[in-house]
């Protein structure tokens, strides 16, 4: 007798607005007329002249700054799509909401108070701090809600709110640097003593983290709301308007600083800004330092499975072994290969995430099939990453101890478990020892248990 079979065969087609291509051309017609618009009102205000020296100037300390975010995104980097995403809402649309909100709060409170002076101060410390950070915050809340796969911690909140504040940035000091250069030409001033070179000393020479420093915090706070569990619904509800609030206050100070007196730009910065920056530069590096550990954590449960060689989780949690793995690969099997590795790092570094996720309650709905994803890409990959790695696990493996005559090292069982008398990282590891050579081939894997078992040739 037949059945019924238990999904539709043919499952309703998305609707037109649902397709990826129509939600991809949405973004880019958004962010691409929003970029227009302030090209121009940018351009009106500096003139053609001052706008490209301002361009000139402004783009200066962007490569740095974006090169210093993918730094510490390197233990699980996130897709450059959206760090372009981020960096063109910052540049276009969060600077275009600022541009268009604070001229009309500005001049509505100068209306108002009939003190346009007062409206420009109260403009600066109250109304630019809420307005900005609001509009770059939208940034890293669409990326938490849409890239959650791509959103799992400190680091990833940390990249995200740097790399859209650096954009509003760059547009922001193209605007001050234009004006400036403007008021030269009225002057004549040039060389040190101008407008132009004291502008760009203060906001691209001391300064170019300003705004990524300020963002951040609302980028820690998603952070910390996606390492969130399930039961804590109120922290993850409450965490991320915190950051925000956190940010703005820091702007607000930071803004309001001229009102200190002659001094007071240079106490805040250096009493305030610089600790400031310098704890969070600590706290996103021991971040990365434990999600390195987590990678050696977590890895080993794929090894007893097979599916990982038991050298891979020291070489995948240490960026050293991994620089050296991927410059084996390219050394003996070209670019290609050292891609590869690259990839397979990654991937390997997703899984660990992955399942501590998994323990830890976090997981979503997906959570075996994205395993089943991640383990598949690895396996693709293991003739290419798995020489290397174990390369780099050798290079990288710690000295042999010392044994005492008739005991291995650490007693009578050797490191890591090894039998007396091998107590060394190769033979407890499953390899010759440290005196293996470098060019051996990687150690097939061992059977996989039925129900983990790969469906791959």
């Amino acid at each position: 007798m037949a059945t019924c079979p238990p999904y539709p065969t043919n499952p309703p087609r998305p609707h037109w607005w649902q397709r990826a291509w129509v939600r991809y051309g949405a973004v880019a017609t958004l962010l691409a007329t929003s970029g227009l618009v302030i090209l121009a009102l940018v351009r009106e205000q500096t003139g053609t002249q001052g706008f490209l020296v301002g361009l000139g100037l402004a783009v200066l300390p962007v490569p740095l700054l974006i090169a210093a975010f993918r730094w510490l995104d390197r233990v699980e980097p996130g897709p450059w799509r959206n760090l372009l995403f981020c960096f063109a809402w910052g540049a276009c649309a969060a600077a275009l909401i600022a541009i268009i909100a604070n001229s009309f709060a500005t001049r509505w409170i100068a209306t108002a108070t009939a003190d346009p002076a007062g409206a420009d101060t109260l403009g600066a410390t109250v109304i630019a701090p809420v307005v900005e950070e609001s509009a770059k915050a939208a940034a890293v809340l669409l990326v938490f809600l849409f890239r959650r796969r791509d959103f799992t911690g400190i680091v990833d909140g940390v990249v995200v709110a740097g790399v859209t504040a650096t954009g509003f940035a760059f547009t922001e000091n193209i605007l001050y640097l234009g004006n400036a250069f403007g008021t030269d030409q009225l002057t004549g001033d040039s060389g040190f003593a101008s407008v132009t070179a004291a502008t760009f000393f203060v906001r691209v020479v001391m300064s170019p983290f300003a705004h990524p420093l300020f963002t951040v915090l609302t980028g820690i706070g998603f952070g910390i709301a996606a390492l969130s569990t399930g039961r804590h619904r109120l922290r993850r509800a409450l965490l991320p308007p915190a950051g925000l609030l956190l940010a703005m206050g820091v702007h607000a100070l930071w803004n309001g600083s001229a009102a200190f007196g002659e001094y007071g730009f240079l106490a805040v910065y250096g009493a305030f800004m610089v600790p400031c920056f310098g704890l969070l530069t600590w706290l996103v590096i021991w971040t990365r330092q434990r999600e390195l550990r987590t990678v050696r954590t977590e890895l080993p449960a794929y090894v007893m499975a097979g599916w990982l060689a038991p050298a891979e989780p020291h070489a995948l949690g240490s960026m050293h072994a991994r620089r050296l793995a991927r410059q084996y690969a390219r050394r003996h099997a070209g670019k290609q290969a050292a891609r590869a590795v690259a990839q397979y790092e990654a991937y390997a570094t997703s899984l660990a995430f992955l399942r501590r996720r998994g323990r830890e309650g976090r997981a979503g709905a997906d959570f075996a099939l994205r395993e089943r994803e991640l383990l598949g890409a690895l396996w693709q990959r293991r003739e290419v990453a798995r020489p290397a790695l174990d390369h780099a696990a050798r290079v990288t493996a710690p000295p042999p101890v010392a044994a005492w005559p008739g005991h291995g090292a650490y007693g009578a069982q050797g490191m890591y478990g090894a039998r007396a008398g091998h107590g060394t990282y190769g033979s407890a590891y499953g390899y010759a020892g440290p005196w293996a050579p470098a060019f051996a081939a990687a150690p097939s894997p061992t059977p996989y248990p039925v129900s983990v078992r790969p469906p791959y040739p």
